[in-house]
């Protein structure tokens, strides 16, 4: 069995792109097809559904894809052991990262880290948190960044960023006046939530309900802008982490902070406990613990 076809499925798999796969392979787009055929051939089975406009895996597919992870982390395995006794310091890392949180301190953690290994690619993927979970599970990212549950043994984590949610509204809005919140006053607002991919979703419904009410909910995204934008025009009210309330002009948007500061948007560098991992990825865990005072 030909590794390189292996690793040809797994990037179609994790791209859902014939096209995408070739250019992150760096290999042509008929190189890939072939590579899918080949194991097509091999296993007598199809591997994708394709279509104009999307590619999915089979349910032989998925079994497959399952056991060539396991087979090309080993691979990988020997590769990166040999290249430690080359000291290699190059390779791949795969990030997942939820779309309206700003992590000032995690960009701040990559530009050091790219200083001290230029030759480690890191690509970062944006899905929310939900779908960065499963990508982690299902071994498609090394690394993501979400809100573990604390007793959750499957992972392993480095916490790294806390903040607190504001309340953020237009700056003719009643709540305004008021130089912090509670949940009660916010009983008649409508709400801009993040959509349910999000596990501040859930956190901010249970803190309403805790406070006697069902919020009145007129939008559920996963984009930041356009919460903002919705504020802006007044049509309703979002919560949002401090630290990008601080970015936002006080002269359109007024934000206040609840006057327990909960709850709080908690997020960690998460990886599978017990799952293969690459030079490069224990090579950035490691930084990123040195980095966040965790060594």
């Amino acid at each position: 069995m030909d590794i390189r076809n292996l690793e040809c499925f797994m990037e179609v798999a994790r791209h859902k792109s014939f096209s995408k796969a070739a250019e992150m392979m760096y290999i042509s787009q008929p190189s890939i097809s072939r590579a899918i055929k080949e194991l097509e051939s091999q296993f007598r089975v199809i591997l994708f559904y394709r279509d104009t406009k999307s590619v999915e895996l089979t349910d032989a597919g998925e079994i497959i894809l399952q056991q060539a992870q396991q087979i090309v982390s080993s691979f990988q395995n020997i590769t990166s052991q040999l290249g430690e006794l080359k000291k290699m310091q190059s390779g791949k890392i795969y990030i997942g990262l939820p779309q309206i949180t700003a992590i000032t301190t995690f960009s701040n953690m990559i530009n050091s880290f790219r200083k001290e290994y230029p030759n480690i690619h890191i690509q970062l993927y944006e899905f929310g948190p939900k779908k960065v979970e499963a990508s982690i599970q299902d071994g498609l990212l090394d690394i993501g960044i979400f809100t573990p549950a604390e007793d959750n043994e499957i992972y392993e984590k480095i916490w790294f960023e806390e903040d607190p949610l504001e309340v953020v509204m237009h700056p003719t809005n009643r709540l305004a006046q008021y130089e912090v919140l509670d949940y009660h006053k916010l009983i008649d607002e409508q709400f801009i939530l993040y959509n349910n991919e999000y596990h501040l979703h859930d956190m901010i419904i249970n803190a309403c309900k805790q406070a006697g009410f069902q919020p009145k909910i007129i939008l559920e995204t996963s984009q930041r802008e356009w919460m903002i934008q919705m504020v802006m025009d007044n049509l309703g009210i979002a919560l949002l982490p401090s630290k990008i309330c601080r970015s936002l002009d006080a002269k359109v948007i007024a934000s206040r902070p609840f006057s327990d500061h909960k709850p709080w948007l908690r997020l960690a560098l998460v990886w599978k406990k017990g799952r293969y991992l690459s030079f490069a990825a224990r090579e950035f865990i490691l930084f990123a613990k040195k980095h966040y005072g965790f060594s």
